[in-house]
């Protein structure tokens, strides 16, 4: 066999034969791959619709203003007439973190500040994120209340170019304290305030950080990556009516393949355009957006809506599971997607954990929790999501089999015993009745 398509059989078995429970992960429909996998993929049109570099673009015009009509249409279907009149959608962006580039680039010259969401507690790294190695740290310096003003090593490109400040949720609940990002922001006065991350499991007040953002004069970006086909099917709230730009990739929530789309209000669009291309990109990959095009399709159905809510139905359902035994679930819950357990209190860390649970099939991430006290490679933390397991068709009570599985392990771990066969045969029985489709 073509070791090509040795290796695609081998991984297409491996998805099926364990239980993906990363929230960034989905599984797109056969419709979905087979656009990706099209003719689309010929084709070079640097430029857009009906202002190309290269002649041979009139079927990709189409394309390219169908599917940005569709993202528009899908992602503000549930806020009012006067909101999805006002917005605009580009469909060239290649990934999140490059969506999220080509918005700082549209608005903002180098050195403008940046207030955005601290990395451990959830954050993103193109948000800007930085440190400092423990023998160059200040932390008197780093970090002042829920504020963090970032460190010497510039991870993230955005860092080297912007001056980033971060807020951090509150100590306490782990939840956002708006006041006080409201006080951070009026100190800071920065220029663009960025809502959004991948590990914090409660709803943003978009409304709130709308208010703080034009009581400082700044504009207000949302990155909906993770919740982007929840806000399509209805499932959480919608960013639309309060900010300025709003970004997302579409192989999360949304079901499509590996891409993203950069949104924002009419007012921006040609700020944005030039900023995607030519500031950062030469020719899209049409083949994706033909992709992300069948998925906007997709989530235009009722059936989509039913997907989106019962995803944060078996959340909230893993959830309550799990605190119900005893783990320490961060915020005690979930409004969407995610859960974010803390285990390292328990004497688990968070990488074994995940390993652990990979060895029975069931396919976590390991992940930091606000005021972390282990590191990135090995932390306190566990992240499960409920997105595949819903594309499998999973509801409340199979998601409650797949918890009790995750707290024995979690007890095994912590009782240091080593009897794990009857669970991977268990997460076998489920993927048999489960199955993922076609």
């Amino acid at each position: 066999m073509n070791k090509i398509k040795e290796l695609i059989q081998k991984e297409y078995d491996r998805q099926h034969n364990t239980l993906g429970m990363i929230p960034s992960e989905n599984y797109t429909s056969k419709e979905v791959r087979e656009a990706v996998g099209s003719v689309f993929m010929h084709k070079y049109s640097e430029g857009y619709p009906a202002a190309r570099y290269y002649e041979g673009n009139e079927v990709i015009d189409e394309l390219e203003s169908f599917v940005r009509d569709m993202a528009v249409k899908v992602m503000t279907k549930h806020d009012s007439k006067e909101v999805q009149n006002n917005w605009h959608a580009n469909v060239q962006v290649l990934s999140g973190s490059a969506a999220n580039l080509a918005v700082y680039t549209s608005i903002l010259e180098p050195g403008d500040k940046i207030l955005s969401m601290y990395l451990p507690d959830g954050g993103h790294l193109s948000h800007g994120w930085s440190y400092s190695s423990k023998k160059d740290r200040d932390d008197s310096l780093e970090s002042e209340g829920i504020a963090y003003k970032g460190g010497k090593k510039k991870v993230n490109f955005t860092s080297k170019v912007f001056d980033i400040v971060q807020y951090k949720t509150d100590p306490s609940t782990f939840v956002f304290d708006y006041d006080e990002i409201e006080k951070l922001a009026i100190q800071e006065k920065p220029k663009l305030i960025i809502t959004g991350g991948t590990a914090y499991p409660r709803d943003i007040d978009y409304k709130r950080m709308r208010e703080i953002a034009d009581k400082v004069g700044a504009y207000y970006h949302a990155d909906v990556a993770h919740e982007a086909g929840l806000i399509a099917g209805g499932a959480v709230p919608s960013p639309f009516k309060y900010a300025d730009f709003v970004t997302f990739t579409t192989h999360k929530t949304l079901r499509g393949p590996k891409g993203a789309v950069a949104m924002c209000k009419r007012e921006f669009a040609k700020k944005l355009d030039r900023a995607v291309f030519p500031g950062l990109q030469g020719g899209p990959f049409n083949h994706t957006i033909a992709g992300v095009g069948q998925a906007l399709i997709e989530a235009d159905t009722k059936e989509f809506q039913d997907y989106a809510n019962q995803v944060v139905k078996n959340a909230q359902i893993l959830a309550e599971e799990l605190v119900n035994a005893g783990l320490n679930v961060i915020t005690g819950g979930t409004d969407k997607h995610l859960v974010l357990v803390e285990v390292l209190s328990a004497g688990v860390s968070g990488a074994d954990f995940a390993s652990k649970l990979a060895e029975i099939g069931i396919i976590a991430n390991k992940n930091t929790v606000p005021y972390e006290k282990g590191s990135p490679v090995d932390p306190s933390g566990l992240r499960l999501g409920t997105p595949i397991l819903t594309t499998r068709g999973m509801k409340e009570d199979a998601i409650k089999e797949v918890a009790e599985i995750i707290v024995e392990v979690f007890n095994m771990l912590k009782n240091n015993e080593d009897q794990y066969g009857d669970l991977r045969l268990k997460v076998d029985g489920l993927c048999q009745k489960y199955k993922l489709p076609n």
